[in-house]
């Protein structure tokens, strides 16, 4: 029996998805990104593992919400295309029961068939681009933007529903230039229902402390309203 492992839930999650959601935060990730504020998801073989039945089970005592609110489960990360097998398992069987699915993913690994197989029972897809510039992009995260623009074609190829996010880190990703060539992008994609921006936090800098890290962007600034409009207006938000 196929299990995943699986670092937290949230049971009302609103931010993730249309309507009330069922989150599930997937354990571990291949990026290494500065400003994550889920530091402690990036092992894979750490937290807890559960069977999909399992997970289900928790799942239905939610489900009036969902039908009330339009809503459903996102599955997110860590990166769940790490344990895509065990995200198409329940995906199918939520399809199954009517359930609304998401996969909250930064397109980090290459297409291979159980990930199409899991797009398949997959409702809509939110995306966030780490960096549109691959220089830029692999100094963020450690890798590179290939495999996560791959993924975006492939979601309009196949016209699977998108929300695009960019995270608005002064001085690293508010670039004016780099916005347009993003814009650029976006609207080279015939899949895409809702471009948000994500303002730049630290309210996770307590987990690297707790981990005994030093967090990479302890200097910079949270982005200001005038830096937030600025993006918004050049992405067409």
């Amino acid at each position: 029996m196929i299990r995943g492992r699986i670092h937290s839930f949230e049971s009302f999650g609103t931010v993730d998805g249309p309507g009330i959601r069922f989150v599930i935060f997937m354990q571990g990730c291949p990026l290494k990104c500065k400003y994550c504020h889920n530091r402690d998801t990036w092992e894979f073989n750490k937290s807890v593992e559960y069977t999909v039945d399992s997970v289900v089970n928790k799942i239905m005592h939610y489900k009036p919400y969902f039908d009330r609110s339009h809503g459903g489960v996102t599955v997110s990360g860590g990166e769940p295309l790490g344990q895509a097998e065990y995200v198409l398992e329940l995906f199918k069987e939520l399809k199954e029961k009517g359930i609304h699915t998401v996969l909250d993913t930064a397109g980090s690994y290459k297409i291979t068939p159980k990930i199409e197989e899991l797009l398949l029972y997959t409702d809509l897809v939110i995306l966030d681009i780490k960096h549109i510039i691959k220089e830029k992009c692999i100094a963020l995260t450690g890798l590179s933007n290939e495999n996560e623009i791959n993924f975006a074609r492939y979601l309009s190829e196949k016209n699977i529903p998108l929300w695009i996010r960019q995270v608005l880190v002064p001085g690293i990703t508010n670039d004016e230039n780099d916005l347009k060539t993003l814009k650029k992008f976006i609207d080279s994609l015939t899949n895409v229902q809702k471009v948000e921006i994500l303002p730049y936090h630290d309210l996770g800098k307590y987990k690297w402390e707790q981990l005994g890290l030093e967090y990479p962007l302890k200097d910079v600034p949270l982005p200001t309203n005038d830096e937030i409009e600025k993006a918004k207006k050049i992405l067409g938000i």
